[in-house]
C-alpha cells in the first residue's frame, strides 16, 4: 500500500467506558447486532469506499461469496486536529456516504472493518496529544459504525515518528480493553528480512505497553520482492522476529501473524499473479496464520490494455484476470468455497440419424419407422399414402428431429 495504496491510508483506535462501549458495539446505528467470525475479519480485503472508482460491494459479494471488507482510510483532518476523517477531508461525524456502503454490506449478511493510517497523509497519532485522545478519536469511528473490527496500518511516514507510534499503540490497547471482542490487526511494511527497523521498533513499543493484537501483518511488496517465494520467505523471517520479540514459540507466532499483499502490479513494478496468491494462501493456511488480505478490491479487475501501459493503477491490477479473481482467495481463507462465475454449458445433444424417407406408395405396419420433414416417425398401425403428421388421431407418432 504505497503511493497508490497510500492514497488510501489505514489505522484505528478508541476509548469510552467499557460498559457503554460494549453496548454501542453490540447495537450500532445501522442495525447490525451480530458480528462475523474473526476469520472473516482476517480475510477482509481493503476497499476505498470514496476514492479510486469504488466498485459495488454488493456485486462483489454476489460474485465471490465475500462477506467482509476493510474500509480505508481514516486520517486526521488535512488542516490538523484530533477528529477522524475519511482521507483527511470527509468528517466521520457527518458521514452518510460510507455509512450507506456499510448498510448495503450488512443488509446482505456481511460486515466491515475500518483501517486507519496507510501510506502518506497525516495520522491521528501524529496530531492527537496522547494515547487517550487518539483512542477517543478512534472510538468515534467504532461507535458511529458499530464496528467489531479495526486495523492500524502503521507505515511511512508515521512509523518513523516515535511519539506517534506510541500514541497509536497506546490507543489500540485502550480500544481493545474498552471494546471487548474487538478484532484488532496491526499492519506494517514488509522487507525480505520480515520487516525493517521501524517495524521492529513498533513491535518493541507494543511489547513495552503489554499490547497484543489479533495479529501483526506485514506487506511483502514494494521492497524488491519477486513472486510468492520471496513473500513466503519474508513471512518465515517475520515469524522469527515475532518469536524473538515476544518470546513466543513458532506456532504461537504464526497464530499472531498476517499477510497483506498487493494484487497485480505493485507501485515499484513487481507483479503478483493469481498463482502467487494461491501459493501464499497455501502457506498461510498450512502454518495456521491469522490473517490473509490484500490491497485492494478497487484494483481487483483487469486494466484495458491489460498491462496498463506499464504503470500501476489504483483502479485495476495490470495483470490478466477476471473481475474479483483475487477476492476469491480471501473467501477461501475464510473457510468457504467461492461460487463459480462460469456457467455450466448446456450439453449439445447428439443428433439422431434420419430413418429411410417416407414413400407414398409403400405399405407400413405398426412399428415401422420413416423420416419426413427432418423428423423421424413411427407407424401406429397399417398405413399407406398417409403423410406423417403430429395429429393424435393419425397413424404416425413423432419421434423428434433428425
Amino acid at each position: 500500500m504505497r503511493p497508490l495504496r497510500a492514497c488510501l491510508g489505514a489505522a484505528a483506535a478508541v476509548t469510552l467506558a467499557a460498559a457503554v462501549t460494549t453496548a454501542l458495539v453490540a447495537n450500532n446505528a445501522s442495525g447490525a447486532t451480530s458480528s462475523l467470525s474473526n476469520r472473516w475479519y482476517a480475510a477482509a480485503p481493503y476497499l476505498m469506499p470514496l476514492d479510486n472508482n469504488p466498485p459495488d460491494a454488493a456485486a462483489i459479494m454476489d460474485a465471490t461469496g465475500l462477506k467482509a471488507f476493510q474500509l480505508a482510510f481514516v486520517l486526521a483532518p488535512n488542516g490538523g486536529g484530533c477528529s477522524p476523517t475519511w482521507g483527511g477531508t470527509a468528517a466521520v461525524s457527518s458521514d452518510t456516504a460510507v455509512q450507506s456502503v456499510i448498510n448495503t454490506i450488512r443488509a446482505k449478511g456481511g460486515d466491515v472493518s475500518v483501517s486507519i493510517g496507510g501510506y502518506g497523509g497525516t495520522k491521528l497519532g501524529q496530531t492527537c496529544a496522547d494515547a487517550a485522545s487518539t483512542a477517543a478519536a478512534y472510538q468515534q469511528v467504532i461507535t458511529k459504525y458499530g464496528l467489531h473490527a479495526i486495523d492500524f496500518d502503521l507505515e511511512e511516514p508515521e512509523y518513523e515518528n516515535t511519539a506517534a507510534i506510541k500514541n497509536e499503540i497506546g490507543a489500540a490497547k485502550i480500544l481493545q480493553q474498552n471494546n471487548p471482542g474487538l478484532y484488532v490487526s496491526v499492519t506494517t511494511a514488509g522487507t525480505a528480512d520480515g520487516t525493517g527497523w521501524f517495524g521492529k521498533q513498533m513491535l518493541l513499543e507494543a511489547k513495552s505497553q503489554g499490547f497484543t493484537p489479533n495479529n501483526f501483518s506485514i506487506m511483502p511488496f514494494d521492497g524488491g520482492f519477486s513472486g510468492a517465494a520471496s513473500q513466503t520467505s519474508a513471512l518465515t523471517n517475520f515469524n522469527s522476529i515475532l518469536q524473538s520479540t515476544f518470546g513466543w514459540d513458532q506456532a504461537t507466532a504464526y497464530t499472531h501473524e498476517g499477510f497483506s499483499g498487493m494484487n497485480g502490479r505493485s507501485d515499484t513494478g513487481e507483479y503478483f499473479t493469481q498463482a502467487d496468491f494461491q501459493t501464499v494462501l497455501d502457506y498461510a493456511t498450512s502454518h495456521n496464520m491469522d490473517r490473509f488480505t490484500f490491497w485492494s478490491l478497487n484494483r481487483d479487475r483487469q486494466c484495458s490494455p491489460v498491462d496498463n501501459n506499464g504503470t500501476t493503477s489504483g483502479t485495476c491490477s495490470s495483470v490478466a484476470q477476471g473481475a474479483w479473481d483475487f477476492a476469491k482467495y480471501s473467501v477461501q481463507f475464510a473457510g468457504v468455497t467461492p461460487p463459480t462465475t462460469t456457467p455450466t454449458p448446456t450439453p449439445t445433444p447428439t443428433p439422431t440419424s434420419c430413418k429411410t424417407a417416407w414413400s407414398a406408395t409403400a405399405v407400413y405396419t405398426a412399428g415401422n419407422e420413416v423420416s419426413y420433414n427432418s423428423h423421424n416417425w413411427k407407424a401406429k398401425w397399417w398405413t399407406q399414402n398417409e403423410v406423417p403428421g403430429a395429429s393424435e388421431w393419425g397413424p404416425w407418432q413423432d419421434e423428434g428431429a433428425c
